[in-house]
């Protein structure tokens, strides 16, 4: 593949509800160009860009894949993202290396979940939008409907190029509503054919729709329009061009990659009408890694969006927040599995770097010897699902360590960690799917197979009465002895989890020996007395005890302080106590009420609500146990068809119902 230079290059990212055709319409643009000789399709695994075991398993995208079509002297770096809401970390990372998006919708469905949350993602970092109605050959399929489904949402810049010939099965061209041109295809290939009469007159009333619209993003052509000129196809082009640059303008075109109509037309508005990059004059070379691929073999690629100058490999690059140098022996232009080399990336272009060693998502890239500014980072939705993952076999241990620091690297919205309280590896992703294909991805790219559950609960224990006790350790067994004999007062601590205290008069305990008690009393405390919990909340006084001048040692302390603890801790009211997680919710107005009903089944309680005027939603404040809303993703997404979000986190902790500390108690207990 040769080099581009900017103004030739269109990134734009493909990106829409699940089922509306985006892989495929690469797949047929990739045909078209000439990249591939024969169209694969979804459901056979046989794509260019769905080409990831998981992803031909579940004839679905799950990772983003770059797809460069040359077209006409043209560069149209395609990025093909998932339409599922598991994977939107992927469409996050492609808006930062994109000029442009366009949205696939099917002509039946029209706008979808997906659409939406794209479409407003888009709106949020001012990304233009062009929109594809694919699947008009459908049985109730309604190009017309479709649009003013859009514009009903998205206002009056929603505006349409094309015009169907045709309605279902009996769809076979489209009218350019610009040039006032018909074509019917034939295998691709548009060929121009008479506009139908009876299609004339609406024709006109669109083409002066496209004029109005387009002539108030443009000075020049308003004026001419109010003065009665008529404008050229060119000059009609030209203000849709800013229009849309500016995201004002939002055109519409109709056409069937299973019928393979529009397709080419498509890439020549993509051409025609979306921005090329904007770069600047003489300015020092920068791009930003907007995402990064672990494979065990190949090892680390990392995509890279140029944003200004132009890179040579044989300068090596640096990163600046690792403020390490980088060697490399060329660019790799990626398309699917596919690779070429190149030695030069331009303003503007998208290649992958391969094997570098200091550097992440996110990252500011510059070459040897020069200093840019560190560019924002890429903000990745956070996880919302907890699993608790293990290896099947206790021999993948290491295995698994260094497979989920490699995936961690690759997928910025998983996150690990270690429960200190339960001491289970956690594992935190976006949704249930998530969690699910990373899984499968230990065992397809590092051989581990790995279990996931639920992770479990971490309660606590703690006291609400006041107790004093005395815990007296002797042992004797010839030669010297143990002796240790404290009188400990236990009592609830609001203000921190444990705190220690010594009140000995006249040397009862010496105090050499007051580490050795606190130590005894805090390894008790890990281990609560109901179900295995930690002890928490609590106030340990050391008062009186004795010792023996042979016998005595710090061991025999500290397991008469730990006795003391555990026999008094009975006897000081012990109740169990859970987490309860603060949550945010987000949601459309119609959905309030499902949403506070079943906080409610779920213990949970309502602190408030606002609106959010700008995404037209409220805000639910609330707060619920942990045990209720482990898998709130899944419900939430189930109650608003995936139009609601939510963050949570741990808020404080408070004492478990009586009868449901009842079924936890009994539950350790048969564990034991």
């Amino acid at each position: 593949m040769q080099v581009y230079e900017t103004k030739a290059i269109r990134n734009i990212g493909i990106a829409g509800h699940s089922g509306a055709g985006k892989t495929s319409l690469l797949e047929s643009m990739l045909y078209h160009s000439g990249f591939i000789s024969r169209l694969g399709k979804v459901e056979d695994g046989t794509t260019v860009t769905d080409y990831l075991p998981e992803e031909i398993k579940r004839h679905v995208t799950i990772s983003s894949a770059l797809a460069p079509v040359e077209w006409n002297g043209n560069k149209l770096n395609f990025i093909d993202t998932p339409g599922y809401a598991d994977f939107l970390g992927e469409v996050v990372s492609t808006i930062r290396a994109v000029d442009s998006m366009l949205v696939p919708v099917c002509g039946v469905a029209g706008i979808e979940v997906q659409t939406e949350i794209v479409w407003d993602m888009a709106e949020q970092y001012k990304v233009p939008r062009m929109i594809f109605v694919n699947k008009l050959e459908r049985e109730n399929a309604s190009f017309t409907k479709v649009v003013e489904q859009f514009r009903q949402a998205y206002g009056t810049g929603v505006i349409p190029l094309h015009m169907p010939i045709g309605t279902e099965d009996s769809f076979n061209g489209i009218v350019d509503v610009i040039s006032r041109t018909a074509y019917r295809y034939e295998n691709g290939k548009a060929v121009e054919i008479p506009v139908p009469e009876d299609m004339k007159d609406e024709l006109e009333t669109y083409r002066t729709n496209v004029i109005e619209i387009a002539a108030e993003s443009c000075d020049e052509l308003l004026l001419k329009y109010l003065e009665g000129e008529i404008p050229t196809d060119g000059e009609i082009e030209a203000a849709l061009r800013q229009g849309i640059a500016k995201g004002e303008i939002f055109p519409v075109l109709a056409g069937s990659v299973h019928k393979d109509i529009g397709v080419t037309t498509l890439m020549d508005r993509c051409i025609n009408l979306l921005p090329a990059p904007f770069v600047n004059d003489g300015a020092d070379p920068t791009a930003i890694v907007f995402k990064t691929m672990a494979d065990p073999f190949v090892g680390k690629l990392s995509f890279l969006r140029v944003i200004e100058g132009t890179f040579n490999a044989a300068d090596g690059l640096y990163n600046m927040n690792s403020e390490q140098e980088e060697k490399i022996a060329n660019f790799i232009i990626p398309c699917g599995k596919q690779q070429t080399n190149i030695t030069t990336a331009n303003a503007g272009d998208i290649v992958a770097v391969a094997k570098l060693q200091h550097t992440k998502t996110s990252d500011t890239i510059t070459t040897k010897g020069q200093k840019v500014m560190v560019l924002a980072p890429i903000k990745f939705p956070q996880p919302s699902l907890t699993y608790s993952i293990r290896p099947k076999s206790r021999n993948d241990d290491d295995k698994l360590s260094t497979a989920l620091a490699r995936l961690i690297e690759e997928d910025p919205t998983l996150t690990l960690d270690k429960s200190v309280e339960t001491h289970e590896t956690l594992i935190s992703g976006i949704g249930e799917l998530h969690l699910e294909v990373i899984a499968e991805r230990f065992k397809n790219k590092f051989g581990v197979e790995v279990e996931l559950s639920l992770a479990k609960i971490p309660y606590q224990e703690t006291i609400k009465k006041k107790v004093e006790v005395q815990g007296r350790h002797k042992k004797q067994s010839g030669g010297a002895g143990q002796f240790g004999d404290v009188w400990l007062r236990i009592e609830p601590y609001a203000d921190a989890p444990f705190l220690f205290a010594e009140e000995v008069f006249g040397g009862a305990v010496p105090k050499n020996y007051f580490p050795a008690v606190e130590k005894g009393v805090v390894e008790a405390m890990s281990q609560g007395i109901l179900a295995g919990y930690p002890l928490t909340n609590i106030k340990v006084t050391l008062y009186d005890g004795s010792y023996h001048p042979v016998d005595s040692n710090e061991m025999a302390f500290k397991i008469a302080a730990a006795t003391a603890l555990k026999k008094g801790a009975v006897d000081a009211q012990p109740v169990l106590m859970e987490p309860i997680m603060q949550l945010k919710i987000k949601v459309p107005e119609n959905y309030v009420g499902d949403i506070i009903g079943d906080l409610n089944s779920k213990r949970g309680r309502v602190l408030g609500m606002e609106p959010d005027e700008e995404e037209a939603k409220q805000v639910i404040f609330a707060q619920a146990p942990m045990s209720e809303v482990q898998k709130y993703v899944i419900d939430l997404k189930a109650m608003t068809q995936g139009r609601g979000r939510f963050k949570m986190n741990i808020d404080h902790y408070e004492e478990v119902p009586a009868k449901i500390a009842e079924k936890i108690i009994a539950e350790a207990g048969q564990k034991e």
